[in-house]
């Protein structure tokens, strides 16, 4: 394996050694787009996420997909002989450098993310979709019902665990279906196409139960642009850019829980990780 580059040295931080899930951390792998998380307590085997499935401009939310995203290209830097920690980096059309150091516990991966404009032209690059697929965990894998997973996910909504379909529940949209809830401080022209809840989250995290009920996935990042229920079994809490100028570097973070069915547990973690969305 490759060894780290001392680029990101920068990047190295400690992580809680709080565990819930098993004794081994969690193990990750990435090809052709997908980060693999493995664990022999996930059930299913592993966990996709789809890293990063695309980089938005603003003013999406009623606008043609194709003009929205921002073309890139995604390289694997490096990985560790363990497979707890990983190295992306991301280059968009406009110049745009992304480095993605990716980290394993036993109970979560973190994600820490540089983000970069060495360009003399400011970037539209608003917002990122990191994109996880949840029907394996769920147990709805089966093709005849796409959206039947949605039962088993939720947000957080008016301080209270909201599982999916929430009320309320949009069906109009550019796109359809899907559901999409914009962050707070968010410009609501500046979301996915896809239904807009009229409610705002009340923190960033999105996730689901699995099939019986033993374990809860879930994904937060900050700063966030949106949470999004999409259409290909995933859920998505997608990380804020928020553009950036010539020169300008940015600082995101991210995590992905995979804990016992214990709300309260998965909202402690969220807050102590998370203290600014408080």
């Amino acid at each position: 394996m490759r060894k780290l580059y001392p680029l990101f040295l920068f990047f190295l931080f400690t992580f809680p050694a709080i565990s819930f899930a098993e004794d081994q951390p969690l193990r990750l792998s990435w090809n052709k787009k997908i980060l693999q998380i493995h664990g022999d307590s996930i059930p299913g085997g592993k966990i996709e996420i789809w890293y990063l499935e695309a980089y938005c401009r603003p003013g999406s939310t009623d606008r043609d997909w194709h003009e929205t995203v921002i073309p890139h290209e995604t390289k694997l830097v490096s990985s560790n002989n363990d497979g707890t920690q990983l190295q992306l980096k991301c280059t968009l059309e406009d110049g745009v450098e992304l480095y993605h150091i990716i980290k394993s516990s036993t109970d979560e991966v973190a994600f820490q993310v540089k983000a970069h404009n060495p360009t003399k032209k400011k970037s539209q690059a608003h917002w990122a979709q990191p994109c996880m697929r949840v029907g394996a965990f769920t147990g709805y894998e089966d093709p005849a019902d796409k959206y039947a997973y949605i039962q088993k996910s939720f947000v957080f909504l008016d301080d209270k665990l909201a599982m999916m379909p929430t009320t309320p529940w949009s069906t109009n949209a550019r796109y359809i279906p899907g559901q999409v809830w914009a962050a707070p401080g968010v410009d609501r022209d500046d979301v996915n196409p896809r239904p807009l809840n009229e409610k705002t989250p009340s923190n960033g995290l999105i996730g689901c139960f699995s099939k019986d009920d033993s374990m809860i996935l879930a994904m937060a990042w900050d700063p966030y642009q949106e949470l999004f229920q999409g259409v290909i079994r995933c859920l998505h809490s997608d990380f804020r850019i928020g553009g950036l100028n010539p020169g300008e570097t940015k600082m995101i973070h991210g995590k992905v829980y995979l804990l016992p069915n214990n709300v309260e547990g998965l909202l402690e973690r969220y807050q102590n990780d998370f203290p600014k969305h408080e």
